[in-house]
């Protein structure tokens, strides 16, 4: 290992040493885009941690995504419940479709007033490229919805002519999935203390029933995956929004000076490593770098 490589693993493993106590918990660091070649090599990541040392309930994940596909991030969650009762997901920059779907299975999700979630669209790979799954179902319904108006030109009925069913299909198979794997998660683990209603004015105090928490995730699932809301795949959703407008309860750490420096002092100095280094994919550990 290089001199400056030997150093900067030093001072990273400082400062996650210096989090893990803060948090009482493990942390590990993710940075890259989730697709399946990306399962074993994680599944290994959390073996050699879980073996080094005190065995901890909790995990803290720090994640920077662009996304991916949404079948390995529920790969990554089963791996992760199988070493871990609790799991608090820290987004300092952002994490996006399939990065959010993994934030979604957290007990906790950490975001100050820069990071950013994205929409839930999930990348499918066409035989060429990975391209997100909702763009190509939006364009096919609108030419489907302008069909039977009549009003479809003779390009866009070639364009839908030479659609392949069984591509389409794999598109609207990764969209149910999405939204099936946020309904079941939000239920299960970032609902689980929601016990009674806080904020609607008419059952303030009353019991929060499974079917309410089920209705409730369905809503955000919903609302997350609709392009029509948020126009673009890459549009960045602030914590400001996830709690006013999705009604989705976020640990907003922002007026927090010293986790804010903790987080930060090991976030921007292993980006900062990771980008001058051109890595496409990083994970790191107390006893992994």
């Amino acid at each position: 290992m290089h001199e400056l490589d030997k150093q900067v693993k030093e001072h990273l493993q400082a400062r996650v040493v210096e989090l893990e106590g803060y948090f009482d918990g493990d942390c590990i660091f993710f940075f890259g885009p989730i697709f399946p070649s990306l399962e074993k090599r994680f599944r290994e990541f959390l073996e050699l941690l879980k073996a080094d040392g005190d065995a901890r309930h909790r995990l803290v994940v720090f994640v920077n995504s662009p996304g991916g596909s949404a079948e390995t991030v529920e790969k990554m969650v089963e791996i992760i419940r199988h070493h871990y009762s609790e799991v608090f997901f820290f987004f300092l920059d952002e994490a996006m479709s399939a990065g959010t779907i993994l934030c979604m299975s957290g007990d906790r999700i950490y975001m100050d007033y820069s990071s950013s979630l994205g929409p839930i669209d999930p990348q499918v790979f066409n035989g060429k490229d990975w391209v997100p799954a909702l763009g190509y179902l939006d364009q096919v319904e609108k030419m489907i919805e302008k069909s039977s108006r009549n009003q479809l030109t003779d390009a866009e009925f070639i364009i839908l002519q030479n659609q392949d069913l069984a591509m389409l299909s794999q598109f609207e198979q990764a969209k149910n999935l999405t939204i099936t794997l946020l309904k079941r998660w939000l239920v299960e683990f970032k609902f689980k203390d929601w016990t009674v209603h806080q904020s609607t004015p008419a059952k303030l105090g009353q019991p929060v029933t499974l079917q309410e928490k089920e209705q409730r995730a369905e809503e955000i699932a919903n609302i997350l995956s609709d392009n029509k809301i948020w126009h673009s795949h890459g549009r960045k959703i602030s914590a400001a929004t996830l709690t006013n407008v999705l009604k989705l309860r976020i640990e907003n750490y922002s007026g927090d000076a010293k986790l804010t420096n903790l987080i930060r002092s090991y976030n921007d100095f292993l980006l900062e490593y990771i980008l001058r280094n051109d890595t496409p994919v990083f994970l790191h550990s107390r006893c992994y770098f």
